[in-house]
């Protein structure tokens, strides 16, 4: 999100097509490579908004002039404005009533929110660009499965237990006790 807020209007690719991407330059990545982000239409949305009327270089300019918003932008307006221990400016979150949390926290809250759709852990770790191994064949996301995404999977449980539950309520035999085990 923060590298969004930073984009450059040559950096956004196909807004109107059927792939709209953004491709966030090595300059402005850690890992020092062009990362190509495909964007949903609600991004799209948003950007075109932000775009619309303005010749300004930068997707989300600063009202100070043809540059980008501060990197910390995002995280003042949740937080708020605190000078000598008094708050100036109340931020979103306690406006809100909400427990302070900063924009990274909402990459962590959106893998969960995939994982909690059913997404594959190395899927999400794609769209986060983290770092994907393979342990025994299998795809193992490092940062991502055990930082990021906090999905119970409560979905698929459901589906497992409630599967071998429905089958027949009254069987005794060792899948029931099984699905139950699986419970516990």
């Amino acid at each position: 999100m923060r590298r969004l807020v930073g984009a450059h209007r040559d950096e956004l690719f196909d807004l109107d097509g059927e792939n709209p991407r953004f491709d966030v330059p090595l300059k402005r990545v850690k890992k020092r490579r062009v990362i190509q982000q495909p964007l949903s239409g609600l991004a799209v949305e948003i950007i075109k908004e932000a775009l619309r009327g303005s010749n300004k270089q930068h997707v989300f300019a600063s009202p100070l002039g043809d540059q980008p918003l501060h990197r910390k932008a995002m995280a003042d307006a949740l937080r708020g404005d605190n000078r000598k221990g008094k708050v100036r400016t109340p931020g979103i979150c306690a406006l809100l009533g909400l427990k302070p949390f900063t924009p990274h926290d909402l990459r962590r809250t959106a893998a969960t929110l995939a994982g909690d759709l059913g997404f594959d852990d190395a899927w999400i770790a794609k769209c986060l660009d983290h770092a994907a191994s393979k342990k025994a064949e299998v795809v193992v996301p490092t940062v991502t499965g055990k930082v990021y995404n906090h999905s119970k999977r409560m979905k698929e449980k459901r589906a497992v237990l409630d599967d071998r539950w429905q089958a027949d309520p009254n069987d005794a035999s060792g899948d029931r006790i099984a699905a139950l085990c699986l419970i516990a």
